[in-house]
C-alpha cells in the first residue's frame, strides 16, 4: 500500500527515471530485476489457467430415487460413486460392469421427492409396514410382483393417492436420515485433486408430465449442506414453480454462507414450458424474473439419455447436423404429443436466441447459459460410452431384449417411444485449475465447460479481437487464448476500431476415439429489426475437401462403419484440429453469441454393439450408427 503513496518524481540526476517512496527509490533497474521480461524457459512455468478438461456426470440417480427403485436398481449413492472412480462393480441386473477409464467427478442427484423410500420399502422398514398399503406394496415385493407394486407406487405418488402417513416429507425422521446418507456418501468419497463427489439432488417439477427438472449442485462440504434438507415438489412442502427454487436456494446461501447453482434438463419434454418468453405459470416475464433465473441457472444439460436439446432439424433446417438423438415425440410421459410451435421453446439454441431478445428489452439475458451434458441414467452407473452403455433404468441395462422393447408407451395419445431411441449420452467436461468441489464449481458458474455426447475430446474455444493466424500454429493455444481473448463462457464487448470477432478454436480426439470430422462455429444474433438469425460455419475440418462452390456445405467426411462387427477406423478424420476464424458477417450494432461444435467421424451406436454382441435383428428404422459431439458454452459478444 505504501508504494502508492510516492512522494514524487526524483530530480536527482540519475540515468533511469525514478520515484521516492516512504519505502525508498524505485526506478526501472529496480523494477526490471523484480518483474523480468525474460520468460522461464519452460513454458509451463508460472501458468495460472485451467490446462486440461475434467469429466463428470452432474445427473446420476439411485436407487435413492423412487422411479430408479421402483425400476429395480439397488445401486445406492455409494455405489455409484466406486462405479465412477473406476471400480468393477456389478449391476442392478447382475452383470459386471466398470467404465473404460474413471471420471473426475460425479453427482449423485436423486430426487428430493419421496428420497430413500424404496430402500426402506425393501428393507421392510417397520415404518413402512405399519401402513396397510406399505405393507401390501412389501409383500408384493417379496412375493414376486415387484413389478406390479412398482406401477401402483409410481400411479400412486403421480396422482396424489401416495399414502401421506409413509410419504418421507422434508422434516421427517425418514427424510432427514436419506438427507444425511446422500451427503455422508459424498464426502466418504470425495478426494480432493483425485475425484470429487458434489453434494446434490434433482428438484424434479413434473405438473401434467412436462419436465422443469432442475438438478441442484453444491459448492460446499456436509456441514453446510447438512444444515438444510432438499427442496421438493410435492404439496404442502414443496412446489412445481422454479420461481420458489430459486428462493430455496436464496435461503440456504443466506443460512449457511454456501453456494448452490441449478442446471435445468430435457426442455424437448417440457411441452414448450422450459424458456419462456412471455409468461411462466400465469405471470408474466418480468425484470424481476430474467435477473433471477441469469443468477441461478448458469448452466443447461443440452444431451442426456432423454435426447440431445441442442437444436432441432424444424428450428434449424440449414443444419444438417441438428437431427441428432432427437425425442420429439411428447412430454415425459407422452401425455402431451408434441406441435411445431413448442419447439422454440424447448431447444438451447433457440433460446440462447430469445435470451438476446429479452436481454434487449429487460437488460439481462435469463438464457446466458453455458453448456453440459449428464446421463440422467436410473441405475447408479454413469456408463455412458456406446460400447459400455448400461441403460437409461434397469430394465435396459444389457440384455437381447431391450434393442427391440419400449420404453413409454401411452395408449391415450399414441406416443411412443422405443428403448432403442434412448441416447447413450453423455459427459460434462470442465475447465477447472484442480479437481476440487471449489474449483470445478467455480468453473461451472463462469460457463468454462462444455458438453460431450461420450467422448472425452479436448475441446478449445477462446474469442478475441487479434487472434492471428499464425496462433493456431503454436502447441500451446491456450497460452495465447488467455492473453489475448476470453474462453468459453465469456462476453467480448465493444471492438476496437475496425476490427471484428477473431476465435481460436482447438480439438484434439479422444486418445482411444474417434478421428474429428469437423470443428463448426455456431452463430446466433438479432439483425436491425430485432428478428433473431443463426448460421453455422465450418471453420476446421480433416482432409482436403472443399466447401460445394453453390451450398458453401462441407462434403461429408465418409463412413468407415461395419456393422457386421460393430467396428470402425480412424482411415479418416483428424486426431486433432485448429485453426483461427474471424466473423465474416459482423455488425457490432448486432446483439450475438457464439459456439464451438466438434463432429466426431461416424462410429457405431450402441444399437449396433448389442445388434453384435447379442445377435439380434434390430428393428426397422432403428438407429445404428453416430457422429459423437461436444458442444462449448457459448462466448457472447454485447455492444453497450
Amino acid at each position: 500500500m505504501a508504494l502508492f503513496f510516492a512522494t514524487g518524481f526524483s530530480h536527482t540526476a540519475r540515468s533511469q527515471e525514478s520515484v521516492s517512496t516512504d519505502i525508498g527509490d524505485i526506478d526501472k533497474d529496480k523494477a526490471a530485476r523484480v518483474f523480468p521480461k525474460k520468460r522461464a524457459y519452460s513454458p509451463y512455468a508460472d501458468r495460472d489457467f485451467p490446462t486440461r478438461p475434467f469429466f463428470g456426470d452432474t445427473h446420476l440417480h439411485t436407487a435413492f430415487s423412487m422411479d430408479a427403485g421402483a425400476f429395480g436398481a439397488k445401486l445406492g449413492p455409494r455405489d455409484a460413486y466406486r462405479f465412477a472412480r473406476g471400480e468393477q462393480i456389478t449391476a442392478s441386473m447382475g452383470e459386471p460392469v466398470k467404465l473404460s477409464r474413471p471420471l473426475d467427478f460425479l453427482v449423485v442427484a436423486d430426487h428430493s421427492d419421496n428420497m430413500g423410500f424404496f430402500p426402506d420399502l425393501f428393507a421392510g422398514k417397520p415404518e413402512i409396514l405399519a401402513n396397510p398399503t406399505g405393507k401390501k406394496w412389501y409383500d408384493m415385493l417379496k412375493s414376486g410382483n415387484g413389478a406390479q407394486a412398482a406401477i401402483e407406487i409410481i400411479v400412486a405418488f403421480s396422482h396424489g393417492t401416495f399414502p401421506k402417513e409413509i410419504m418421507y416429507f422434508p422434516g421427517t425422521t425418514a427424510y432427514r436420515g436419506a438427507w444425511q446418507v446422500t451427503i455422508a456418501a459424498a464426502e466418504a468419497y470425495n478426494e480432493p485433486q483425485r475425484f470429487t463427489a458434489f453434494i446434490g439432488y434433482e428438484w424434479t417439477s413434473n405438473t401434467n408430465g412436462n419436465n422443469l427438472h432442475r438438478n441442484v449442485i453444491f459448492r460446499d462440504n456436509g456441514d453446510k449442506a447438512s444444515q438444510v434438507e432438499p427442496f421438493t415438489v410435492y404439496p404442502p412442502y414443496g412446489s412445481d414453480n422454479p420461481v420458489e427454487l430459486w428462493k430455496w436456494m436464496a435461503a440456504y446461501e443466506a443460512k449457511t454462507g454456501g453456494r448452490v447453482l441449478a442446471i435445468a434438463h430435457n426442455g424437448n419434454l417440457s411441452s414448450g414450458l422450459m424458456f419462456p418468453t412471455v409468461e411462466e405459470f400465469g405471470k408474466k416475464i418480468s425484470k424481476e424474473y430474467v435477473e433471477t433465473r441469469a443468477k441461478w441457472e448458469r448452466l443447461y444439460e443440452t444431451s442426456q439419455t432423454k435426447g440431445a436439446g441442442e437444436s432441432h432439424p424444424y428450428l434449424s433446417p440449414n443444419d444438417e447436423f441438428a437431427d441428432f438423438e432427437i425425442w420429439d415425440k411428447g412430454n415425459l410421459d407422452g401425455s402431451i404429443p408434441k406441435t411445431k410451435e413448442m419447439l422454440e421453446f424447448e431447444y438451447a439454441r433457440s433460446a440462447l436466441k430469445n435470451g438476446l431478445k429479452l436481454e434487449k428489452e429487460f437488460g439481462t439475458n435469463p438464457y446466458k447459459f453455458g453448456l453440459v451434458s449428464s446421463s440422467d441414467a436410473h441405475t447408479g452407473l454413469s456408463a455412458m460410452e456406446e460400447e459400455n452403455f448400461f441403460g437409461k433404468t434397469t430394465p435396459q441395462e444389457p440384455s437381447p431384449e431391450r434393442i427391440s422393447a419400449t420404453f413409454v408407451d401411452n395408449k391415450q395419445t399414441g406416443v411412443k417411444i422405443m428403448d432403442w431411441e434412448v441416447s447413450a449420452a453423455g459427459y460434462a467436461a470442465v475447465w477447472a485449475k484442480e479437481n476440487t468441489r471449489a474449483s470445478l464449481w467455480d468453473a461451472m458458474q463462469r460457463k468454462e465447460t462444455y458438453s460431450t455426447s461420450g467422448p472425452r475430446m479436448t475441446v478449445r474455444f477462446f474469442g478475441g479481437w487479434d487472434f492471428e493466424a499464425k496462433d493456431a500454429q503454436n502447441r500451446l493455444p491456450a497460452e495465447i487464448g488467455y492473453s489475448k481473448g476470453v474462453p468459453m463462457g465469456g462476453d467480448l464487448i465493444d471492438p476496437p476500431e475496425g476490427k471484428v470477432p477473431t476465435f481460436l478454436v482447438a480439438a484434439l480426439k479422444d486418445p482411444i476415439g474417434a478421428n474429428l470430422d469437423r470443428y463448426q462455429i455456431v452463430k446466433g444474433w438479432l439483425d436491425k429489426d430485432g428478428n433473431a438469425q443463426e448460421k453455422v460455419y465450418d471453420v476446421a475440418w480433416s482432409g482436403d475437401r472443399k466447401p460445394d462452390a453453390n451450398t458453401g456445405k462441407l462434403p461429408p467426411v465418409g463412413d468407415t462403419v461395419d456393422l457386421k462387427t460393430a467396428t470402425w477406423t480412424n482411415s479418416i478424420g483428424s486426431p486433432e484440429l485448429i485453426t483461427v476464424w474471424k466473423d465474416p458477417d459482423f455488425d457490432p450494432s448486432q446483439r450475438a453469441f457464439y459456439y464451438g461444435r466438434v463432429i466426431e467421424i461416424p462410429t457405431p451406436r450402441w444399437t449396433a454393439y448389442d445388434a453384435v454382441r447379442f445377435g439380434v435383428t434390430p428393428l426397422p428404422g432403428t438407429k445404428m450408427t453416430l457422429q459423437e459431439r461436444a458442444i462449448t458454452s457459448p462466448i457472447w459478444y454485447n455492444p453497450s
